[in-house]
């Protein structure tokens, strides 16, 4: 063998062995990766290709008490194109096409749109957006428009569902229905999440060609379990009524916010509650809740309590004489008035209340309880006046009564508490004061929920909470009722008194940043409605309204009450314990004895409904048989059947609110 040949063979079986040692090599490893790894990199493999894909429920609806809806969840899609995708031949020959139907629903030109999708084509953009927002029928209908029809592959048409949270009747009570999302849990919608939210489901998928998803199985691993629904006590009627007295006074007295709460006196179900805040632009919209985290001192309405304090301890009576010393009193060098100049003269205590004499609450508490002021601040402890309400909507403010075991209680606490300064109390927690004495003693925990329903059917009911059985004897409430009745006939609200059907209640005029030299106030009024067997009470907060145009509880707050009293007596009216005399409210007997007549006078004829409430045209409307769209709340501004056509049951009319 020649060494030419013995090179040859060295290096065949140099090569030969590299070859085996490489086999064996690659033998190990594809026997470590599936005997010794196995079952790790099969985990791994099964991470990147499969997933648990979450199903969300749909969130429960909100309803108000007669079965209105007030809130729930739709889809809403937010649709992109990948414009390099399309064929050029399909593309040149339809993107026209598009450009149109996609003007015809977005409103933009035919033009701006296929710019649009040309410049995207030119610059590759493979995720351009085409519209935000839009409701199922729309994406439904884009589906169909030239190029989209083809899908994602070879149309490009790419959309993405979102589910939003949608206020069928508007903004009426927004800020009480609330949310529950990325701003925070807020209202109702917050507070019955453990309710409304449902349960998660999921689905296994695997990832497949162009890194999409498909499900392994045909069913859900774990279903998901839709949200309750529920009822609230919202009563539209009543929210539309209070929202739109509210706002009109609101708008004439220029003020800063305001909110008015109505509450039905046995059961402590609210009606209604509206919070209005002034914007920007000098309009009122649904601000903060003002009725449930805003604590203020009450003034003049708080003196009922400390009246309540000396009536149940027996050391005075509603017939007590009090002088009210030419309208001023000092206290310490510092100085106590009357709005009324020159005072009241001598007048009992009941008469202190109706004229809400500043001097004469005061020397009554003082006479009583300046040697003994924690007698008095105990009193205020057992009515629980210094207890939250303990609501299931976050945000409630937190009373703040002073007592003598406080750092800062001083020889002024006393007589600055008599007539309703130097505390703090939520307009809510003032209105749950006033209708336990409504209702006879009995305190019930202000309530916004009335049932849970699952399929239509009940699942949970929430009944009447007491927070105070009695707090204060019977005779002391009986002598309050007339008293507060009397402040209405001849007192501070004589302006609102109707010898229609009765009221009860009591103003308030609060001074703010007196100190600074530049007064404002807080005007109130807080009572209830019928007199005797009251069903609702109601109190009204307007805060800082423009002093030039007036202040005083009674003129300012007083008649929106009036207002909301006079148009539910109506809709729901009882038998008057007054004389049936002609009405001092004209106009708006007039205008509700229009609403009744209405339906049966024009049966079959359109009526008139431009410039009613949006609430009392669709109450009419629906009566009548008609089926009624509309959007947002206020006053009907157009209808879109005119009046006196010849309708039919069934018609669908659409009316256009302010």
């Amino acid at each position: 063998m020649t060494p030419s040949d013995k090179n040859i063979l060295k290096k065949m079986y140099f090569v030969s062995f590299v070859m085996t040692v490489c086999f064996v090599l690659i033998f190990w490893k594809i026997f470590d990766i599936q005997i010794t790894h196995g079952e790790e990199y099969r985990k791994l493999s099964e991470k990147v290709t499969l997933r648990n894909d979450t199903i969300f429920p749909n969130r429960g609806n909100l309803y108000s008490a007669d079965g209105t809806l007030l809130a729930t969840s739709m889809f809403k899609y937010e649709i992109r194109m990948d414009a390099v995708a399309v064929e050029e031949e399909l593309f040149e020959k339809h993107v026209g096409g598009l450009a149109t139907e996609l003007s015809k629903m977005l409103g933009k030109s035919p033009y701006y749109y296929e710019n649009l999708i040309r410049k995207a084509r030119i610059d590759k953009k493979r995720y351009l957006l085409i519209a935000r927002n839009i409701g199922h029928l729309e994406y439904v209908k884009m589906r169909k428009f030239p190029i989209f029809n083809k899908g994602v592959y070879k149309g490009g048409f790419i959309a993405e569902q979102k589910t939003v949270r949608a206020h069928p009747v508007g903004e009426v009570a927004e800020r009480t229905i609330g949310y529950d999302d990325y701003r925070g849990s807020v209202g109702i919608e917050g507070a019955y999440s453990e309710y409304l939210d449902g349960k998660l489901g999921w689905r296994m998928k695997q990832r497949i060609a162009k890194n999409l998803w498909k499900p392994i199985n045909d069913n859900n691993e774990v279903e998901p379990i839709d949200g309750k629904d529920v009822v609230t006590t919202i009563d539209l009627n009543i929210q539309d009524i209070a929202h739109h007295a509210l706002l009109e006074q609101l708008e004439k007295y220029q003020a800063d916010h305001g909110c008015v709460v109505v509450m039905e006196t046995k059961t402590g179900e609210i009606k209604a509650i509206s919070n209005l805040g002034k914007s920007k632009n000098d309009t009122y919209y649904e601000s903060r809740n003002y009725a449930i985290f805003e604590g203020h001192e009450p003034g003049s309405t708080f003196k009922l309590a400390s009246m309540m304090v000396a009536l149940d301890d027996k050391v005075i009576d509603t017939s007590t004489i009090v002088d009210t010393d030419g309208g001023v009193i000092a206290i310490r060098g510092r100085k106590i008035r009357d709005s009324h100049k020159g005072g009241y003269g001598k007048i009992s205590a009941g008469k202190v209340i109706e004229v809400s004499s500043n001097v004469g609450v005061v020397k009554l508490i003082m006479q009583h309880y300046a040697n003994n002021p924690r007698k008095f601040a105990d009193k205020l402890v057992e009515m629980r006046l210094n207890q939250p309400l303990n609501l299931e909507i976050k945000g409630e403010g937190k009373p703040r009564i002073p007592h003598p075991d406080d750092k800062n209680w001083s020889a002024l606490s006393l007589p600055w508490m008599a007539y309703g300064y130097g505390l703090h109390i939520t307009p809510l927690q003032t209105l749950t004061y006033y209708n336990a004495i409504a209702n006879n003693g009995e305190m019930v925990k202000p309530r916004f929920i009335k049932e849970i329903k699952v399929a239509n059917q009940v699942v949970q009911k929430f009944e009447k909470e007491v927070i105070n059985p009695q707090i204060c004897s019977p005779e002391t409430i009986k002598k309050l009722q007339v008293v507060l009745e009397n402040t209405v006939k001849r007192g501070t609200a004589k302006n609102i008194y109707s010898n229609e059907f009765s009221m009860a209640g009591k103003t308030g005029t609060t001074q703010l940043e007196y100190w600074t030299g530049s007064t404002k106030y807080i005007s109130s009024f807080v009572g209830y409605f019928p007199a005797q067997n009251p069903e609702y009470s109601c109190i009204v907060v307007i805060n800082k309204p423009e002093k030039s145009l007036g202040y005083y509880g009674g003129l300012v707050s007083a008649p929106v009450f009036q207002k909301i009293a006079q148009k539910i007596h109506t809709i729901t009216p009882k038998t008057s314990v007054y004389d049936n005399n002609k009405s001092s409210f004209a106009s708006l007997d007039q205008e509700y004895a229009n609403y009744k007549v209405m339906p049966k006078a024009l049966a079959t004829q359109m009526p008139n409904v431009v410039g009613m409430s949006v609430m009392d045209a669709v109450s009419i409307l629906e009566n009548m048989g008609l089926k009624v769209e509309f959007s947002g709340s206020g006053r009907v501004k157009q209808q879109s059947i005119k009046e006196g056509e010849q309708i039919k049951k069934g018609v669908k009319v659409a009316l256009n609110v302010s």
